[in-house]
Order: structure tokens, then sequence, then C-alpha cells
């Protein structure tokens, strides 16, 4: 066994490298500023009752003018955000008028509220809030559409009848029948990402003490309207150039709504630049003893084989080298299946990387945990990875529990477990819903989760979205 801390993944802007995804935007620019049939306006729809949308409006005046930075000594942690304008930064502007607006009566809102079922009340809200989105993408050339949710309005839809808001199965209910969920799977057909907003975090007189600061969630905010609105990615991983290219696959399963059936959910297939697509697969078995889902060999076969398809569809041409992250360790058969499918594509090079928790912890030498890439190698095919911790460019730890590292099993594997761990870490910093350096799971896992979450609502012989900005 060894230790070693590996280096800080460098992500690329529209003018050089850096580690950090807030530094960079700020000083080099978006990374697809380059290209010509970028967007350099941005038009926002925005659905909400009055007080949100006033709210809303005070909030985008902000982002566009700058917010300055938390006081604090980690000047590099909590940063301020300098706007959102066509000159600086994201090389953009937000469009908003009152055509583009939407207001809900009141009088809807209090029927929502009067309704006794919180089942009923979610698909109440639901509808209320899809009836004037399919307005605004049927009438208005819209990018993006804000939902701004009241307070109260989300507290009747995340809770039970005063009745039985006790009972042990609230969690599981409010999980399987899920608002933001149900709105998101809803609406997508209608081909317009959403961005939901709670009031309450952009209301200056009710800002809790547990929230960002305001700069930070100007930066995340902001990021997250851009990608969406963009469908291009404004910073991605350097590329290096003597490896092969690379396809990168994250899988997971989701339960059906009725929970009676367990579907196979493949994350985007990414590029080693962050552009890829989405895939559903098909319903698969549980092990009988551990209860765990798995794919058969055809069905692993079936999945590649389509994710490749759509991967030579998208880039005209097939990848040199195929690495799948799995939230599990791999089958047999599904390894059986996923080799035939790269045999086919005469594809020469894989690696097929599971990606779990572990309860092993290591400890330093001083009160902070171990640094953001350390690695303790245990075998060649091995590994636990600290993708949280200790992170030099903010000189503290910017989390608020002991974080726990991954742990990286290659089941079969061309690279080395380091340069394994290597992607896995840079994979962390390819979320565009969140600008801290540190996320983390690669974005192929959390795709998958993100994917699965939603897709459960997606009628099964509805054409689902292939973009992530759709899920996120």
């Amino acid at each position: 066994m060894k230790v070693k801390v590996l280096s800080e993944p460098l992500l690329e802007f529209g003018k050089g490298t850096h580690i950090c995804p807030r530094s960079g935007i700020e000083r080099l620019g978006v990374y697809d500023q380059k290209d010509e049939f970028r967007k350099t306006e941005l038009r926002l729809g925005i659905v909400g009752r009055g007080d949100g949308i006033d709210k809303l409006d005070i909030w985008l005046e902000k982002c566009r003018t700058g917010i300055l930075p938390k006081e604090s000594k980690l000047a590099n942690l909590f940063k301020g955000f300098g706007g959102i304008t066509e000159s600086y930064g994201f090389h953009t502007k937000l469009l908003s008028s009152t055509a583009y607006t939407r207001t809900l009566q009141k009088s809807l809102l209090n029927k929502i509220s009067n309704t006794k079922i919180r089942e009923d009340r979610v698909n109440e809200a639901v509808e209320l809030y899809y009836d004037q989105i399919r307005f605004l993408t049927e009438n208005r050339a819209v990018d993006v559409i804000i939902c701004v949710i009241p307070k109260d309005l989300f507290e009747q839809v995340t809770k039970l009848t005063e009745k039985n808001s006790e009972d042990n199965d609230q969690l599981d209910s409010y999980m399987e029948h899920n608002f933001r969920r149900l709105l998101k799977a809803k609406s997508m057909h209608l081909g317009v990402p959403l961005q939901l907003v709670l009031e309450n975090t952009i209301d200056d007189d009710k800002v809790a003490r547990d929230q960002q600061d305001d700069a930070t969630k100007a930066w995340n905010f902001c990021t997250a309207l851009y990608y969406k609105g963009n469908r291009t990615v404004p910073w991605r991983l350097v590329e290096e150039r003597y490896k092969p290219r690379s396809c990168y696959v994250g899988i997971g399963f989701y339960k059906s709504r009725d929970g009676e059936t367990i579907s196979t959910s493949l994350a985007q297939v990414f590029d080693e630049f962050g552009h890829g697509v989405i895939l559903r697969g098909t319903p698969v078995a549980l092990d009988k003893e551990d209860k765990r889902p798995f794919m058969t060999e055809e069905q692993a076969y079936e999945l590649l084989n389509n994710a490749l398809s759509e991967y030579d569809k998208a880039l005209m041409q097939m990848p040199a080298r195929v690495v799948i992250h799995k939230s599990s360790q791999f089958r047999a058969s599904e390894i059986a299946g996923f080799n035939r499918a790269i045999e086919e594509k005469s594809i020469r090079t894989k690696d097929y990387v599971s990606i779990t928790e572990t309860d092993l912890r290591l400890f330093g030498e001083t009160n902070y945990p171990p640094k953001r890439g350390t690695l303790l190698t245990i075998s060649e095919n091995e590994g636990l990875l600290y993708t949280r911790g200790f992170v030099d460019f903010y000189k503290t730890y910017p989390g608020m529990y002991i974080p726990s590292p991954l742990r990286i099993i290659a089941s079969e594997n061309d690279s080395s477990i380091e340069d394994l761990c290597e992607e896995v870490l840079g994979l962390t910093k390819m979320n565009w819903n969140n600008t801290q350096l540190d996320g983390r799971t690669p974005i192929t896992i959390e795709c998958a989760k993100k994917v699965g979450e939603i897709m459960k609502y997606v009628n099964e012989h509805e054409k689902p979205q292939v973009s992530y900005s759709f899920y996120m």
C-alpha cells in the first residue's frame, strides 16, 4: 500500500486554464466564448406569484451588476460575483420582461393549500406551473424558464396532512411523489430546461443563517442558467493529448414509481470535454441474496451498444477507449455484455470502474482531514480516493462533516488505478450546478443519480431528453 496526493485537475476556459471554476470564469471567461454560435443573450421565462416575481427581479438585477464577497479571510472560497455581462466572465446577458412572465393567481394557490391529501396538492401544483410553462414555450422564444416557488407552497407539497404528519413513511411518501421531479418530467417534452428557485433563498429580508452567501448563490445560479440556456459547457477538463480519445459512461439504477420494477438508468455518455447524451435502459432483476439490481449479459450489451452508437452519431467517430463508472460492483454477466459490445465496435482499450462508499478513513498529522486528492493504493485494482478534504487553494476544508473517501475498484482495466483515480478526481469538477471545485462524486455517477430521480416520472413510451440540463 502507498499514499499519494494527486494534483488538482486543471480546467480549460476561454483564455487559459485554472483549477477553480469561479476564478477561471472571472479571469479567463467561459470556455465556449470563442464559439460563434454561442448565445450572447439568454431569454428567461418566469413563472411565480406576484411577490415572488418581484423578488426574482431584484435578485436578477443583483446578478447582473455583481455582488460583494462575504467578509472572510478565505478569499478564494468566498469569492465575490462580478456580475453577468457581455464583456466579462460569462460574456452574455440575462433578458427578462413582463412579456415573458406568467403570474400565478392567489386564488389557485390558496386552493392548493386547502387540499387535504398531499399527493393531490403536489399534482395540482405541478399542473398550475405546467400550464404557464407550456404557454411560454409555445408562445415565447425562451431559453430557460425560472419557476419561483413560494415558501408556504413548498411546505404544502413536501409534507403530509396534519393528521398523519408523524407517520414513519413520510420520507418515502415525499421521495416517491416529488414536486420538483414531477414538474421537470412533465415539462420535459416542451424542450426548455427549468430552473426552480425558492422565494426565501432570494429574499434579502428572510435569509436564513444556514444558507449560502449571496455571491456563492449567484455563482451557482448563473452558471446553471448559462449551461441550461446555451447547451454548451462553461469549462472543460484540459485535453491530455497523449491519451486516447475516451468515452465515459455512468450507469445507475432507479425504481419505478410503483416500486415494483427497477430499471437501469444510463447517465450521460460523455466525451472527455463534458459533452454527452442520456439514454434509458430496460427493466432489470434483483439479486436474490443481496437484493441489488444487475443486468443480464444481453441487457448490458444492448445498453452499451446503444450508448456507443449515440456517441458515434454525435461526434462522428468511435472513441479509442471506453470507461464505465458504476455505483456498485460489476457482475460477470455485465462484464460479458460490455465486452461483447466493445469488441463489435473494435474499441481497443477499456476500464470498468466501480465507485462506492467505504467505512475506512485516513488520518493526517494536523486537525484538518486529508487533502482532497489523497489516494491510498491498496492493490493494482483498488484504491481509496478523497474527493473531499483540505483544499490548498481554499486554505481550509470547506465541508461541514468529516469527509470519507470513495472506494475505487477496477474490474477490468487497461489503465492503472492511479490514472483512473485522477480521472475520477477531474470528473468531480464537471458538475455545472456547483462552482465549488471539490465535488464529491464524478459527474458520471452524479448524473446517473439525478437522471434516475426524474426518469421514474417520465412515461415509458415518451422519449426523454438527452441533455443533462433537463435533469439538474
